[in-house]
């Protein structure tokens, strides 16, 4: 099983605001990810997946 990590974590990792993920994801456009009970959860292959397409 992948890692996970939390919206707090990816947002460090990325250099952007908790907020602006939330908005991605509202309008589908940021990394993907899973619910996990009442909590958002990065996939860290799911992250590196979708970084690589947006460098290309």
């Amino acid at each position: 099983m992948d890692k996970l990590m939390t919206t707090e974590e990816v947002s460090e990792l990325l250099g952007i605001p908790v907020t602006t993920l939330y908005q991605w994801r509202h309008k589908g456009s940021g990394p993907r990810c899973i619910r996990v009970g009442r909590h958002l959860r990065y996939a860290v292959a799911e992250l590196e997946r979708w970084l690589d397409e947006q460098a290309a």
